[in-house]
C-alpha cells in the first residue's frame, strides 16, 4: 500500500473544584483561591493578570514524556505576576537567525527562558465583572511547529481591553505545552508505552483545568473556545477529531489561523528520529531506552534533541517531532475521521495567509531544477506517488514564477528558479488544501466561517507570509484596526464573528458562512492597505488544490 508522508506545518486538566475568589484590597493585589493553593495576581488599569500558575505537577523524572498529573498542593499565597518558564525550545539552527533580514523573525517568537518544569497557565481578565456574570473564555494555543513557542511571547492586554471597549468582555487563557521530543516522542517504544501526543494531552489537561477553575476568575466554563495559530491551529483541529469528536464539554467553538485537522502519520513512521535520539543521548543498548532517556540531565537530553532536524532544516515541514496517530488520543488519520463524521459539531472560523509556503521554502534554495523539485516532493512529502501523479503536479504547478508564491507578484521574488513553485505547492498541500477539505465536510453540519489574509504582499521574498496575520487578531501594532480582534471577540461571545456594533469596522460588512454558496464560498479577505476588507471567494486554484488533496487521499487510503 502506498503511503503518504503526512507531516505538519508550523509557525498552542485538573479534576479539582474551585472556591470563590478571595476579597482583598488593591494594595494586596487580587488573590484567587483554588483547592490546591492561592495565587496573587497583578492589577493594571482595568485588567487583572494571573501569570505562571502551575496547572500540573512538574513533568520531570518519571513524568518526563508522560501524561500530566495534578499540581502539587501548597499552603499560603504564591505570586502569579510573571510568566512561568517555557518548555524546552528546540534549536532552529543558524538559518533561523537570517529571518531578520526579511523582517519575519517576529512571526516565530521563541522564549529565552525555558525549563523542564514548564506547565504553567495564565489568565487575563477584566478587573471589574458585573455581579453574577460569567464571561466567555478564549483559550490560546501557540504555534512554533511543535518545536518552539510559549505563552510569554503573547501579551493579551490589548485583546481583553478591546473586549471591554466593545462591551463584550472576555477572559483570555493561555497554557504552555511540551514540545519536540519532550511532548511528541515518536516510535514503536512510545506507542507501546502509551506516550503519544503528550503535548496535545497537555493542552487537553489545561482545558480541563479551565473547566474546573475558570469560574473562580469570573469565567463561564460552558463558553470556552479554542484559538490557535500555526501549530496552535493544527492543535485546535486535532482536538476537534480527538475522542471521535466528543469534546467532553471542554470547548464549544474553535478559531484557527493557518491550520486544520490535517493528515498524520502513525507514530511509528518516524522511528528513525527516536532511534537517532537514543544514540545521540548515549542510551543505545538499553533494554528500555525511554527509561534511560528519563534519567538524563535536562541539558544533555536537550543537546541530543537539537541534533534532530528542525523546522528550517532541508526537509522543512517533514517534522521529526509532532502529532501522530497513536491509537489513543488520535485513533486514525484526522481526514478519515472527517469523512466518517467523527468530529466535533461545533462552530468554527478558519483561514490562511495568502503565501503560507514561502517561509518554508527558504531552507531549500538548493532546489533549482524541475528534476530536483519533483524528486523533493516524492522523497520528502509524497512517498509512494506514481510517475503520472507527479507529472500532474508538475503541470498544475509550472515553473513559471509568475504563477508561484508570493502570488500576484509576477516574476518578482524568484529567489531561485524553483522557489516560488515550491512555495505554492507547500502552501496548498499543507494549508489551503486541508482547510478546504475540512470546510467542505464540516460546513454541512455546523456554522463555519473562513477568511483570507492578503496584507503585506510587498514584503520582500515572502509576501503575505505564514504568521503575518498574528498582530491583526491580537490587536497590536502602531495603529491596529481591530477587525480580526473583533471577529475573535464576537465569536467568543456569540459563536458568530459578525457584529453590528458601530464601534467596530467589522460592522460595515456581512460575513456569510462558507457553506452558503457551493460554487463561490465566501471569504472575509484582509487587503492592503489596512483597514481594507472585502468579501471574496474561495475559488482560487481549485483544480490545483483538488489535485493535491486527491493524491494525498489516495496515498493515505
Amino acid at each position: 500500500m502506498a503511503r503518504l508522508t503526512k507531516i505538519l506545518p508550523l509557525a498552542l486538566l485538573l479534576v479539582f473544584s474551585f472556591r470563590p475568589t478571595a476579597a482583598v484590597t488593591a494594595v494586596q493585589g487580587p488573590i484567587v483561591t483554588l483547592d490546591y493553593g492561592s495565587f496573587k495576581g497583578n492589577l493594571t488599569g482595568n485588567l487583572v493578570k494571573f501569570l505562571g500558575i502551575p496547572f500540573a505537577a512538574p513533568p520531570i523524572g518519571n513524568l518526563r514524556f508522560a501524561p500530566a498529573e495534578a499540581p502539587i498542593p501548597f499552603k499560603g499565597v504564591r505570586q502569579a505576576t510573571a510568566f512561568g518558564a517555557a518548555c524546552f525550545q528546540q534549536s532552529l539552527g543558524a538559518f533561523a537567525q537570517g529571518l531578520s533580514s526579511i523582517s519575519i523573525e517576529a512571526d516565530f517568537p521563541q522564549p529565552s527562558v525555558f525549563s523542564e518544569d514548564c506547565l504553567f497557565i495564565n489568565v487575563f481578565k477584566p478587573a471589574s465583572i458585573s455581579a453574577g456574570k460569567k464571561l466567555p473564555v478564549i483559550f490560546w494555543i501557540y504555534g512554533g511547529g511543535f518545536q518552539i513557542g510559549g505563552t510569554s511571547s503573547f501579551q493579551a492586554d490589548p485583546l481583553v481591553a478591546r473586549s471591554i471597549t466593545l462591551s463584550e468582555p472576555v477572559i483570555y487563557v493561555s497554557a504552555n505545552y511540551r514540545l519536540n521530543a519532550f511532548g511528541f516522542l515518536q516510535g514503536k517504544e512510545a506507542k507501546k508505552a502509551g506516550l503519544g501526543n503528550i503535548g496535545l494531552r497537555d493542552q487537553q489537561f489545561a482545558l480541563q483545568w479551565v473547566q474546573k477553575h475558570i469560574s473562580a476568575f469570573g469565567g463561564d466554563p460552558t463558553k470556552v473556545i479554542t484559538w490557535g495559530e500555526s501549530a496552535g491551529a493544527f492543535s485546535a483541529g486535532y482536538h476537534i477529531v480527538a475522542n471521535d469528536g466528543d469534546t467532553q464539554g471542554l470547548f464549544r467553538g474553535a478559531f484557527m489561523e493557518s491550520g486544520s485537522p490535517s493528515p498524520l502519520n502513525d507514530i511509528t513512521a518516524n522511528q528513525q528520529y527516536f532511534d537517532q535520539l537514543v544514540v545521540d543521548a548515549g542510551c543505545q543498548g538499553f533494554a528500555d531506552p525511554i527509561a534511560c532517556l528519563r534519567t538524563l540531565p535536562f541539558e544533555k537530553l536537550g543537546d541530543a534533541i537539537n541534533q534532530s532536524p528542525n523546522l528550517f532544516s532541508y526537509q522543512s515541514l517533514a517534522l521529526a517531532w509532532g502529532p501522530s496517530i497513536d491509537g489513543l488520543f488520535i485513533k486514525r488519520d484526522p481526514q478519515e475521521s472527517l469523512i466518517k463524521g467523527l468530529y466535533a459539531k461545533v462552530p468554527f472560523v478558519t483561514g490562511d495567509c495568502d503565501d503560507e509556503g514561502t517561509i518554508f521554502s527558504l531552507s531549500n534554495k538548493n532546489i533549482t531544477t524541475n528534476e530536483e523539485f519533483l524528486g523533493y516532493l516524492r522523497s520528502n512529502y509524497l512517498s509512494g506517488i506514481s510517475d503520472d501523479q507527479l507529472a500532474a503536479i508538475a503541470k498544475a504547478y509550472p515553473e513559471d514564477p509568475a504563477q508561484g508564491s508570493p502570488f500576484g507578484t509576477g516574476t518578482a521574488n524568484a529567489l531561485t528558479p524553483q522557489f516560488k513553485r515550491l512555495s505554492a505547492v507547500q502552501g496548498d498541500l499543507f494549508f489551503q488544501g486541508p482547510r478546504k477539505f475540512f470546510l467542505k465536510i464540516a460546513s454541512k453540519t455546523q456554522p463555519a466561517f473562513a477568511f483570507s489574509y492578503k496584507r503585506g504582499k510587498a514584503t520582500q521574498i515572502v509576501g503575505t507570509a505564514h504568521g503575518s496575520d498574528l498582530a491583526e487578531f491580537y490587536g497590536v501594532g502602531t495603529e491596529p484596526d481591530f477587525i480580526g480582534t473583533d471577529a475573535l471577540i464576537n465569536f467568543a461571545n456569540t459563536l458568530d464573528p459578525n457584529t453590528k456594533n458601530p464601534q467596530s469596522l467589522l460592522s460595515s460588512i456581512d460575513w456569510p458562512c462558507w457553506g452558503s454558496s457551493a460554487a463561490t464560498p465566501p471569504l472575509l479577505t484582509f487587503l492592503d492597505p489596512a483597514p481594507s476588507i472585502n468579501i471574496t471567494f474561495d475559488d482560487f486554484r481549485v483544480q490545483e488544490i483538488d489535485l493535491l488533496t486527491a493524491i494525498s487521499l489516495k496515498l493515505w487510503a
